[in-house]
């Protein structure tokens, strides 16, 4: 790659979830472990090689795993230990570069343009990056490098698990044109579909058509994916990525009925989502819930606060009175959930004045951090609510 062209980097940790429970139990090397909701309505949240060779794979519902997979090693999602695992890996990433966007907990582009002097070429930063987490972590991560983020995602990809793959500069549409349409981003099963009916299989085959006429058959939409099947991409790496909402949601391995169960899985959600928001360092101030119903009909309401929250009890309150405005409490229900938006970073908050946050909120807001602790060293269950205690007990 030359002085002034873009080098980029897209690692991608390899099934990280699954990797990191065989890191903590050794045992498990070379069994199929699937981690995801447990109860038979559940979705994979990830599986190890070993499992995705019996056709397991991620967003894919437990109950299918288990029938494809019924010697299969299933755990339950283990966040604040992939968290402390990411941030170890991050922490290595940001040696080579401050220019470090994070898609997910297991997932980053780094802009190392400006790193070379440093550090040497692009695809040595890479096999370095790799070398450290493989040492110092214990777990493998794949990596594609090229000029733009598209074309480092795609790389990264090809050649999984612990693999590198190198695109140089002036072979991206080379590297691009043999390969699936459905490997471009943005193109999914429904626009798939439609562009066979054009004769396009190959991203090679997109790119060999006329602008005009993939204008005319998507839109705007079609003039972007011409673009990117011609290597166009000149998206920059944004380490100040904004975290848009954080959310969490259920689905019952049996349908639930009755206010009292449903306010109790509420008041487990809301303390789920707040110790999420805290763990990151934001407050909220809008509140959305999600009901679905046993019929797969769904529904959401929000609200939006007064004040800015990352306590359990203020979104459980907000919750519980936007349930009036579902059927929830006379209707089966499958499903709950709880988002959390328009976030603001508790560090830079205001000293209080007359309008902010009233004072039991604050004083809240220090038990629930102490209570987090307690959690991080003896785990979620370790202190709850009296009224869930009979969930704890099962």
């Amino acid at each position: 790659m030359g002085v002034k062209e873009k080098c980029i980097i897209h690692l991608d940790m390899d099934a990280f979830y699954a990797s990191v429970e065989v890191l903590d139990n050794p045992e498990l090397r070379g069994w199929p472990v699937i981690v995801g909701g447990i109860g038979l309505r559940g979705v994979v949240s990830a599986a190890s090689y070993e499992a995705r060779e019996f056709g397991v794979h991620s967003a894919q519902p437990i109950a299918t795993a288990r029938r494809l997979c019924p010697h299969g090693v299933y755990l339950p999602v283990r966040m604040s230990r992939y968290k402390e695992i990411s941030d170890r890996i991050f922490e290595i990433f940001r040696r080579f570069t401050p220019l470090v966007e994070p898609l997910s907990l297991d997932e980053a582009f780094l802009d190392v343009t400006a790193s070379r002097a440093l550090f040497g070429s692009p695809p040595s930063i890479a096999r370095e990056i790799r070398r450290l987490v493989r040492e110092e972590v214990g777990l493998t991560v794949s990596a594609g490098v090229a000029p733009t983020k598209m074309a480092a995602k795609i790389a990264s990809d090809l050649d999984k698990p612990d693999g590198l793959t190198i695109v140089p500069a002036n072979k991206v549409r080379e590297f691009l044109n043999p390969l699936p349409i459905g490997k471009l981003w943005g193109v999914g099963q429904a626009t798939q579909k439609n562009m066979k009916l054009l004769g396009i299989e190959t991203i090679g085959d997109l790119a060999r058509l006329p602008e005009d006429l993939l204008h005319r058959k998507f839109g705007t939409y079609g003039r972007q994916l011409w673009g990117l099947a011609r290597g166009g991409d000149d998206r920059s790496v944004n380490p100040q990525r904004e975290v848009k909402s954080i959310g969490a949601e259920d689905t019952f391995p049996v349908d639930i009925n009755g206010l009292t169960t449903v306010k109790a899985e509420l008041l487990r959600l809301s303390i789920r989502v707040a110790r999420r928001l805290r763990r990151h360092g934001f407050l909220s101030r809008t509140v959305t819930l999600k009901v679905k119903y046993s019929d797969f009909k769904q529904v959401t309401r929000a609200e939006t606060l007064g004040w800015a929250t990352d306590q359990a009890r203020e979104v459980y309150q907000a919750v519980c009175g936007m349930l009036a405005e579902t059927s929830a409490g006379s209707r089966s229900v499958r499903l709950l959930g709880i988002s959390l938006s328009k976030l603001e970073l508790a560090s830079r908050q205001p000293e209080p004045t007359l309008l902010a946050e009233p004072e039991s909120c604050t004083k809240g807001r220090g038990l629930e951090r102490a209570l987090d602790r307690i959690s991080e060293k003896y785990g979620d269950r370790a202190v709850v609510p009296a009224t869930l205690l009979d969930k704890v007990k099962k």
